[in-house]
């Protein structure tokens, strides 16, 4: 079937899917997800911005306690938002398995290639992660960014699996919707390659704004690194591992390594 103006062919079987519900489809996938995240964040970092001191002076903590001194409690609260946090990713490997793309098969996210998404993702991260940690510290120090607190959570026999499960499922989340989907969406509705990098790029900074301009601009160049790899390698499973082990380093490090270390900022170092 031939796709009359203002429509796309969206499915491999010829269903023909109009723009305006690709775009409303789209917006309300955002609005479930980091679109809400990024504009949290925008809040956020509004409230940093006019609290008395310097952002460095502030802290924002990814993963904090629900409920202190209450670990089984805690432990159902993170189980809980962990879970919850992941639906929309469901929603979109049902979109486009109701395309008649294959699920999420169609973004390079499956089980066909693991070694060779795991030995790229691993690359990934060394040359990222190297690199972003020195970002983040150079913006903390002159003062556009603020105290970053990968985990808050009390010492208990669940602290590090659900660390681990935090970082795979913020990854999972990020790249699927943020880099899979929404360049495919993007492709579909008719923007350039260069527009759709450029709007990943600056959704992906948007929702970590709350860090700071440090971390906004840092994710955002993380970003289009990672549109220009998917482009190149047609799989996300190599980003997701890689920004998997970026944020199991960040949080697993940081508990390991908090006030043990001069070089890592903690809240209560200037």
């Amino acid at each position: 079937m031939r796709a009359e103006p203002g429509q796309v062919v969206g499915s491999s079987d010829g269903v023909v899917l109009d723009r305006g519900i690709l775009r409303s489809e789209t917006l309300l996938v955002l609005a479930l997800s980091l679109g809400a995240s990024g504009v949290s964040a925008l809040i956020s970092f509004i409230g940093s911005l006019t609290k008395p001191g310097g952002l460095k002076d502030q802290a924002a903590t990814l993963n904090g306690s629900y409920a202190p001194g209450r670990p089984w409690l805690d432990l159902a609260w993170q189980l809980f938002g962990i879970a919850t946090a992941l639906v929309p990713v469901l929603l979109v490997a049902h979109l486009l398995t109701r395309e008649g793309a294959g699920g999420l098969r169609a973004l390079g996210f499956d089980r066909s290639r693991p070694w060779w998404d795991g030995g790229r993702g691993a690359l990934v991260a060394a040359g990222i992660g190297s690199a972003g940690l020195a970002f983040y510290l150079v913006a903390r120090a002159t003062g556009f960014n603020l105290t970053v607190v990968p985990e808050a959570l009390p010492d208990v026999w669940w602290k590090f699996p659900v660390l681990i499960l935090s970082a795979v499922q913020n990854s999972v989340v990020e790249e699927v919707i943020v880099l899979g989907y929404l360049l495919r969406r993007l492709g579909q509705l008719g923007w350039t390659p260069m527009a759709a990098l450029v709007a990943s790029s600056v959704l992906r900074g948007s929702y970590h704004l709350y860090q700071g301009i440090g971390g906004f601009i840092g994710n955002m160049v993380m970003g289009a690194v990672f549109v220009l790899l998917y482009r190149r390698w047609g799989r996300i499973g190599p980003l997701v591992v890689a920004h998997a082990l970026l944020d199991v380093v960040a949080f697993v490090g940081y508990a390991l390594l908090a006030g043990h270390v001069d070089w890592l900022p903690t809240p209560d170092k200037g």
